[in-house]
This record gives C-alpha cells, sequence and structure tokens, in this order.
C-alpha cells in the first residue's frame, strides 16, 4: 500500500477521533449511560455468583479445560498434516453460520487453525458456564447470553488482518475500503443515539408514498396519537366485514405495506377486504406521560369506533402484529369487563405476546436494577429512543443483524443493498416513557396482563380469560423477539376458541411471505395442547404461505355476501388526506 493509503487513513482515523471525544464529552457514549452501568453491575455480579460456585466444584472446571486442551491439540494436530478441508476439520460451524464461507478458512492452514481454534473457544465458553451447578437459572442465562455476545464480537471474522477475505480486498484496493468504511462508519456514529447503529441498507433507496408504503387510501381519523388509514377496494365486490389492523407503536406500520410485490396490505385489498391500518405517532417529550392504556383508550377504541361508522358494520375483524397485538387484546379484554356489545367478530394475532413468562433472548435485559436504570433515563428524556431500542433487538441475532453489517461496510466499504424490509428496520421509532417502563416492568418483569386482577385500563381489570371471539395465532419458529413458545402460553389464555399456526423464518420474514414467493411454510394443528412442543408434536407442516391459510379462516366469519366497494370515510369521518399519512413520515431524531 502506497503512502496516499496511509496518510488518508490516519487522517480518517484522527477525525474518527475527534468525534468519538465528543460523543464522549456530550454524554451519548455508551458507556456512561445509567442502564450501561447496571448492565455492568449485573454482569460483575453473575460473575462473582459463577466463580463462587465453580471454586467449589473444581472436578468440573478441571474436566472442561482438559477437554478443551485435548482439542486444541487434535486441532493443532490436524492443521500440521494438511487436513484443511471441511469434511477433516475437527470444529465445524454452525450449519447457519455464514462467517466462515470464504474457501481460504478451509485451504490455508494460518485462517483454518485460527478458525478452528476460535470456534472450540466459544464452545468451551458455553460447556463451562452449563457445567457449574446452583448456579441460579436466571444468572445462567444471561452468563451465556453476554458471553455470547463478547465471543461473536471478538470473532475473527470481524477484524481485517484474521480475515482473509478482508486482508485479501484491502491489498488489491489499496486500502480504499478501509477509507471507505471510515467515512460510512463516521455518518453513522452522528446518527447513532447511546449504541452504534449500523445502516442496513441505502436510506435513499426508498420514499413513503412513492416506491414503499404506496398502497392507495386516505387518512380518514387522526388524534394525537394515530391516523387512520382506509385503503381502496381493488375489486368489484368487497367482503362485508371490514378489517382494522393494529400495528405496533414501537415500529412504524409499513412492514405490512411495503412494495408492492412484499405488501400484505395490497394482497388483502385484491382478496376483497375493506382493510384500515392504524399509524401510530412517532413520539416525543410531550408525550412522556402516555401510557399503554391511553392507546388502549384513544387509540384501538378510537379506530373501532372509526371503521364501524365508516363501514356501518356492527362487528369487525381485527389483527395485531407483536405489541400491537398485545394491545388489540387487552382492547378485547377491556371490551368484555366494560360488558360492551360485542364489537368485535374476528382476532388475529402476528408474534404476540400475552404471557410474558417465556419471552425469549430479551429475558437477559429483564431484571430489576436494568429495568429501573432504563426507566431513570425514560423518565429524563421523555421517551425511550427508537436508535438505541432498535439496536438492542439486532443484537439479539448479533452475527446476521450487526456483525454481518459492520463487516460489511466498515471493512469491505460496501454501500449497503436497496432493500425494503431493511429500510424499513432503520426507520426507527421513540416509545414514550411511561409507556415503555409499563411494558418492561408490568408486563416483562412482573407478568401483570396474565395475573388476577393485575392490570387495569379505564378502572376496570383485565381478564384475557373473557375473551370469546375467534382468535388465530400465527407465530414463528425462529422469532428471536416473540418466542413462539412464550406466545402459545398467551393462546392459551384466551377464552374462546383459538387456532394457532407456526410459521417457519423468524419474527418478520416468517410474517411478510408474499404467496407468490412462497419462501416459508408453516405448521397446522387443530387440537389445543398444554404445552408448545406437546402442540409442534402433532403438527402437520404445510407448503406455501400462511397467509392462504388463515384468509380461509378469516373469510369464515364473513358473510358469504358481498357488497360494493365502500367510499372512502363518512360524513363524521371525511377524508384528511391521502395515505401513507404524515406520522409515518416523522424522523428521527424529534425533540
Amino acid at each position: 500500500m502506497n503512502n496516499h493509503f496511509f496518510s488518508d487513513y490516519f487522517a480518517k482515523l484522527q477525525d474518527m477521533n475527534q468525534l468519538w471525544w465528543k460523543e464522549l464529552d456530550s454524554g451519548k457514549a455508551a458507556m456512561n449511560t445509567p442502564v450501561t452501568k447496571a448492565l455492568n453491575d449485573i454482569n460483575l455480579e453473575d460473575a462473582t455468583e459463577f466463580l463462587e460456585k465453580a471454586a467449589a466444584q473444581p472436578g468440573a472446571l478441571a474436566k472442561v479445560q482438559m477437554d478443551w486442551w485435548d482439542n486444541q491439540v487434535k486441532i493443532w494436530q490436524n492443521v500440521v498434516i494438511g487436513n484443511t478441508t471441511a469434511e477433516s476439520a475437527f470444529i465445524k460451524p454452525a450449519k447457519d453460520d455464514k462467517r466462515f464461507s470464504d474457501p481460504a478458512w478451509e485451504n490455508e492452514a494460518f485462517y483454518n487453525y485460527i478458525k478452528q481454534s476460535y470456534l472450540l473457544f466459544s464452545n468451551t465458553m458455553r460447556e463451562t458456564i452449563e457445567s457449574i451447578d446452583g448456579l441460579d437459572d436466571k444468572a445462567k442465562e444471561r452468563l451465556g447470553f453476554f458471553s455470547r455476545q463478547a465471543i461473536n464480537a471478538m470473532s475473527p471474522t470481524n477484524f481485517v488482518t484474521t480475515n482473509p477475505e478482508l486482508a485479501k480486498l484491502t491489498v488489491e484496493t489499496n486500502g480504499e475500503n478501509l477509507i471507505k468504511g471510515m467515512e460510512l462508519l463516521q455518518e453513522d456514529i452522528q446518527s447513532s443515539a447511546d449504541v452504534l447503529k449500523i445502516r442496513m441498507t441505502n436510506s435513499g433507496a426508498f420514499e413513503l408514498g412513492v416506491n414503499i408504503a404506496n398502497t392507495e387510501g386516505e387518512v380518514v381519523f387522526k388524534n394525537e396519537l394515530f391516523e387512520l388509514i382506509q385503503y381502496k377496494p381493488l375489486t368489484e365486490a368487497v367482503n362485508k366485514t371490514p378489517l382494522l389492523i393494529v400495528p405496533p407503536f414501537i415500529n412504524k406500520y409499513y412492514i405490512l405495506d411495503l412494495r408492492e410485490h412484499n405488501s400484505m396490505v395490497r394482497w388483502l385489498v385484491e382478496q376483497g377486504h375493506t382493510v384500515f391500518m392504524m399509524s401510530w405517532r412517532n413520539p416525543d417529550a410531550s408525550l412522556k406521560d402516555i401510557d399503554f392504556e391511553h392507546y388502549v383508550l384513544d387509540g384501538v377504541v378510537k379506530a373501532v369506533d372509526a371503521v364501524e361508522d365508516i363501514t356501518e358494520q356492527k362487528q369487525i375483524n381485527t389483527v395485531g402484529y407483536c405489541i400491537g397485538g398485545t394491545l388489540l387484546a387487552t382492547t378485547l379484554a377491556y371490551y368484555a369487563a366494560k360488558r360492551m356489545r360485542n364489537r368485535i367478530k374476528s382476532a388475529t394475532f402476528f408474534t404476540t405476546l400475552l404471557d410474558f413468562s417465556q419471552p425469549g433472548e430479551i429475558g437477559a435485559y429483564i431484571n430489576d436494577p436494568i429495568i429501573t436504570a432504563i426507566e431513570a433515563q425514560n423518565i429524563e428524556n421523555g421517551y425511550m429512543d427508537g436508535r438505541s431500542l432498535s439496536v438492542t433487538f439486532s443484537l439479539l441475532r448479533e452475527n446476521s443483524l450487526y456483525w454481518n453489517y459492520y463487516v460489511n461496510n466498515y471493512l469491505k466499504g460496501n454501500s449497503p443493498i436497496d432493500f425494503d424490509l431493511l429500510y424499513w428496520n432503520g426507520d426507527s421509532t421513540n416509545v414514550a416513557a411511561k409507556c415503555h417502563n409499563t411494558l418492561l416492568r408490568q408486563f416483562y418483569l412482573e407478568n401483570k396482563l396474565v395475573a388476577n386482577k393485575g392490570y387495569k385500563v379505564g378502572g376496570v381489570y383485565i381478564d384475557l380469560s373473557k375473551i370469546k371471539v375467534p382468535t388465530y395465532f400465527i407465530s414463528t419458529q425462529e422469532d428471536h423477539i416473540a418466542l413462539w413458545q412464550g406466545t402459545y402460553r398467551g393462546a392459551n389464555q384466551l377464552g374462546g376458541k383459538s387456532t394457532f399456526v407456526l410459521g417457519e423464518s423468524g419474527h418478520i420474514a416468517g410474517i411478510v411471505n408474499h404467496p407468490q414467493k412462497n419462501k416459508y411454510g408453516f405448521w397446522v394443528n387443530d387440537s389445543k395442547e398444554e404445552s408448545a412442543e406437546a402442540w409442534l408434536a402433532g403438527a402437520k407442516r404445510q407448503d406455501g404461505s400462511w397467509w392462504t391459510h388463515w384468509n380461509v379462516w378469516l373469510t369464515g366469519f364473513s358473510p358469504a355476501e358481498q357488497v360494493p366497494p365502500r367510499v372512502m370515510g363518512s360524513e363524521a369521518y371525511a377524508p384528511l388526506y391521502v395515505a401513507p399519512g404524515d406520522y409515518v413520515k416523522q424522523v428521527l431524531p424529534i425533540s
């Protein structure tokens, strides 16, 4: 590499150094936050407990250490004698681990040895934690989770000198990949909150209402929390019963209205449904006192009123996605507690937790000290910053949703691809301080939503068993945000007839699975089993998208009679402006 590269590279390093110190001085660096301090304290407590238990079980540790040494010697012997093929490798990466796909990891002894030694170290750390008896289950889960985070951060694939693909690229481009990567990193630091948010796609590739979120419709209602979109019909007749979708308020609604070939909204309209979608406001500090209860009473309840008036129907079909499903179920229980007339004909829940006792890996953050620190930070800011929340969820799948982009962007110097789903993923929203605190403490930590007289809305206790309407639960096998075994527990909390379906893939890709693609299949089982494992054991796999299965179920609750396409809005709910509206276009940061 020539002197030009080094001068440019070190100039960039100096710029980055100045920027980082500016971040430190402004208090934005992650190491200075109360949440980070709480995490460090918890990790120290867990590590102390682990060391105390391990000291009393020297035999268990000795066995793990001897196994590690024996395996390390075998790796060395294998590499020295030239057994560097994938078949002869002593330690192999998991089938879904794409970090070591470059042929040099197999063909070159130096890199082969590094790879196998790293994988052995990773396995040994996990086995060491598992080998110690008497350790608190929650502490063991946290140790396993945060140890995995640290080990994956140290992967040889994340460094130029120990990644053969990066080393070769740096030589071939005369280091231009690192210069370009440094520029991308600098831009990302400036647009991040207290944790580095790595861009996943080109932010200029999509424009809301033009090539994404562009299904035609009108905003027919608006208050301080949400806009209600009514979509224009695309068929000569429509189903009599309309459909209201409640998306999560921690994301923007258009995950269900991506590009045309990937839009559930457009597909539903094409099937003859009159579709309404709630579009939540991106809260700033002025909405700090908005609670989960407000999202029920001033959100879903208001939307149901509007849909009934516009369609002149006394009952409607409903859908809730993720925390939007939690919100929908709470609304149904509120109606039941108030002994109101049955306004909901059916309810569908996409990857929805109602029983929070088994939340998945997010549980590593669910304990009193960390939640207390987050609560204090939320109260100070007036909201939970959506950028930090987005990074937290990405780090639950750190190799595929974080370090993969770190290597591609900053070390390879590649600009991210244009991908509608990833564009949505990077379009973060805040969560109102009081609401986020309620979710963390009363739902995730204390599981009050399923407790007897645990949670109140509008002065009445929520009892999910009082929900008697037919329900459809779709969860996904690889979901890292709402563990499907946990969503199954929630489905069993309801009082009506419930259909549970398990899709392939994860929290987003498993839901946004257009029938034209038929990329993933799903499992069905009409029997209601006590446990998720028993349900899956008796389930049958079907090819194709679960959308078609759901549509058959959904249309079963609509009269066979169809009606002419509905006009937009009504006298009481006159159209305000065209979709996608204003709220979805609010961009972080907002203050």
